[in-house]
């Protein structure tokens, strides 16, 4: 099983990697874990919707060129569907079970994905209405990764 994270946006801080390096050395465990880190677009702070539409293109066709067509795409979308953690473990059992060895997680950058992410994803995941920083909100999907492992393996975690 491979878990491939795909991110829009890099690490700076050191205290955000050690967090990031420590999860993914949990989940070895359980699957080969890669993260892909994609530039995200350089976009002043006033924006019209035709140029967010273009940023989120960009980005949305480098993160497209990332996933290959057996890959199950999860996109992280505000829109999606929210899940408890047992059910975000229920839901990855089942994909395994459904013969997908890679689920790709999609972080979009600061404006969300393409229309184009969105099309292609096979799942919408959402950790709710609040927005995270990219960085953040990297640490909080790999951990809710590791606890769905957790999870299907009857192993204990805290609650």
């Amino acid at each position: 099983m491979t878990i491939r994270i795909l991110c829009i946006g890099k690490l700076k801080e050191r205290f955000y990697a050690d967090a990031v390096s420590e999860f993914v050395k949990r989940l070895s465990r359980y699957a080969s874990v890669e993260i892909v880190e994609l530039a995200d677009e350089r976009a002043p702070e006033q924006l019209s919707a035709a140029q967010r539409e273009q940023v989120k293109d960009a980005e949305g066709k480098r993160m497209l060129a990332r996933v290959s067509e057996g890959d199950f795409l999860v996109a992280l979308d505000q829109r999606g569907t929210e899940l408890s953690s047992e059910q975000l473990s229920v839901h990855m059992q089942s994909w395994m079970s459904a013969g997908k060895s890679r689920i790709a997680f999609a972080i979009g950058g600061s404006l969300g994905h393409s229309e184009a992410v969105l099309a292609r994803a096979d799942f919408r995941l959402s950790f709710g209405k609040p927005t995270f920083s990219h960085q953040i909100f990297r640490i909080m999907l790999l951990e809710q990764i590791y606890r769905a492992f957790k999870i299907m393996n009857g192993e204990p975690y805290h609650k």
